[in-house]
C-alpha cells in the first residue's frame, strides 16, 4: 500500500457484495456503524465496531494485507491513546474505547472509499444536500470542497513521505528543519496551484 493510501485507501474495482451496494446504503452503513459507538462511548461498543468494520472489509474480497494494513503513524497513535489513558487518564477501558472508535471509523471509511469511486461519493453527498439549497446551503460548492479534500489528503501524505525519504537519503532524517521546510513549501505551492485553478474557472471569486 502506498503511503498516501495507508489511511483510507483508493478505489479498487471488484464484484463483492460491498461493491454492489448502492452508495447511499454504504453511507448508511458507515453512520449506523460508527455513531452508536461514538455517542455511547462504551468500550464494548468500540470493540464491536472494530469487529464489524473488519468483517465489512473482509466482505470486500480485496487482499487482506492491503485492506487491514495500518501505517506506522496510525499504530503509534492507537498505542499512544491506550498508553496515555492507562498511565494518566481513566484507565485501560477508556483507552480501548477511544482507540477502538478511531480504528473502527478508519476501517469503515476505508471500506467505503475502496469500493466506491470518488466521483460517486461526491455526487451522492451533493444530491443528499441539494434540498438544503433553499436554505442557502451551497451543495455544489460543498461537493467541490469534499472532492478537493479527497484529492489533497493523499497528495499531501505522499508529499511528506517523499520529503522524509529524500531527507533520509541525505542523512538528514533527524533534522526537523530539513523535514518540515520542504514539506511546508510543497504544501503551500500545491494550495496556490489549486487556488489558481479554481479562480481560472470562476470558482474562487466569492
Amino acid at each position: 500500500m502506498r503511503p498516501q493510501d495507508q489511511l483510507f485507501g483508493a478505489y479498487l474495482p471488484g464484484d463483492s457484495i460491498i461493491h454492489r451496494l448502492p452508495v447511499g446504503a454504504k453511507y448508511a452503513m458507515l453512520f449506523a456503524g460508527t455513531l452508536p459507538a461514538l455517542i455511547a462511548r462504551q468500550w464494548w461498543l468500540a470493540v464491536a465496531l472494530v469487529v464489524f468494520s473488519v468483517v465489512v472489509l473482509l466482505a470486500t474480497r480485496l487482499p487482506v494485507r492491503f485492506t487491514l494494513k495500518l501505517g506506522v503513524g496510525m499504530l503509534v497513535l492507537l498505542g499512544f491513546l491506550v498508553g496515555y489513558h492507562v498511565l494518566f487518564g481513566d484507565g485501560l477501558l477508556t483507552g480501548i474505547m477511544l482507540s477502538g472508535n478511531l480504528l473502527g471509523c478508519v476501517y469503515l471509511s476505508r471500506a467505503l472509499t475502496l469500493t466506491t469511486p470518488a466521483p460517486v461519493l461526491v455526487d451522492a453527498l451533493v444530491n443528499a444536500t441539494r434540498p438544503l439549497e433553499r436554505l442557502g446551503f451551497p451543495s455544489e460548492r460543498f461537493g467541490l470542497a469534499v472532492a478537493l479534500m479527497l484529492r489533497s489528503l493523499p497528495y499531501l501524505v505522499g508529499l511528506f513521505d517523499d520529503v522524509r525519504t529524500s531527507a533520509r537519503a541525505r542523512g538528514l532524517d533527524r533534522n526537523w528543519f530539513a523535514l518540515i521546510t520542504p514539506a511546508v513549501v510543497g504544501a503551500v505551492a500545491y494550495a496556490q496551484r489549486t487556488g489558481d485553478a479554481l479562480t481560472a474557472r470562476g470558482l474562487g471569486d466569492d
